[in-house]
């Protein structure tokens, strides 16, 4: 399977899968190809037309940046580096890529990040990671300590304090980047450190992990692993299956929103 903006949208139910970078996610398509059970997939980033080489680039990636206090997100760019960004400037470049899943006839779209987000308008069902993640993990942990691993160490305090409103036993949060070169070897320390200091669950929270960095994980800790993107995406493929597919529409962009990568922009 290829994910690809309109793959198998014009029939059945289908999924729109929205990521924060820039898509296609191909270190994605491995993890969750099996999860879809024949599901039509529309694939598209929110970063799609922002341009990320030479001083444009630099520009780009000042006007995305998280603002000060703001708990950073990271994701994903189409040439499998990363960058660094902030909610505000995000959210006009995600409607706009909710709008092209649904051009394309998506029955429910899927946002692919674990970080919290006003909701998005839309004519058709628009699922965050953030909350399924969450109440699954919620209801497989019970009471149990439950070490979380982040990318960022900017984001580790908020990440405790956001599943420790959630869940009723003792959280900690350490932080692993999975779009780096280590990233195997940073998750399998971050597990080690977090079962050291008393977890006995972990969860990889976020939708840049990989099975095989829940392999790592679980090596090294020695303790159940949940993993972001499948949580997430097992969840959001029932919604999608219970959904009759929509037309494809003939436009993509709803009135009202700029093209791609004016909205936002600082000079």
């Amino acid at each position: 399977m290829e994910l690809s903006g309109g793959t198998g949208a014009g029939s059945g139910p289908a999924l729109g899968l929205v990521t924060i970078g820039q898509a296609p996610r191909t270190d994605l398509t491995g993890d969750i190809e099996p999860l879809l059970g024949g599901l039509g997939v529309s694939e598209h980033g929110a970063l799609d037309d922002e341009v990320f080489d030479g001083a444009e680039g630099v520009r780009t990636r000042t006007a995305l940046a998280s603002a000060p206090g703001e708990a950073p997100l990271v994701s994903r760019l189409r040439d499998g580096t990363s960058v660094v960004l902030g909610h505000d400037a995000l959210a006009p470049r995600m409607r706009e890529a909710v709008a092209r899943c649904e051009a394309d006839g998506v029955a429910v779209t899927l946002l692919l990040c674990t970080g919290n987000f006003p909701p998005v308008p839309a004519g058709r069902p628009v699922l965050q990671a953030e909350p399924l993640v969450q109440q699954g993990v919620r209801a497989l942990v019970g009471d149990e300590p439950v070490g979380i691993v982040c990318p960022l160490p900017a984001q580790a305090a908020d990440v405790a304090r956001r599943w420790s409103a959630l869940l009723p036993g003792p959280v900690r949060a350490e932080p692993a980047d999975p779009y780096a070169a280590d990233a195997h070897e940073a998750v399998a320390s971050a597990a080690e450190r977090l079962v050291a200091g008393g977890s006995s669950r972990l969860v990889l929270d976020c939708i840049g992990y990989t099975e095989s960095m829940r392999g790592a994980a679980a090596r090294a800790g020695g303790r159940p692993v949940l993993l972001a993107r499948s949580l997430a995406v097992r969840l959001a493929v029932e919604a999608a299956a219970a959904h009759p597919a929509a037309p494809r529409r003939a436009s993509s962009r709803p009135p009202g929103i700029k093209p791609p990568g004016t909205s936002g922009r600082r000079p």
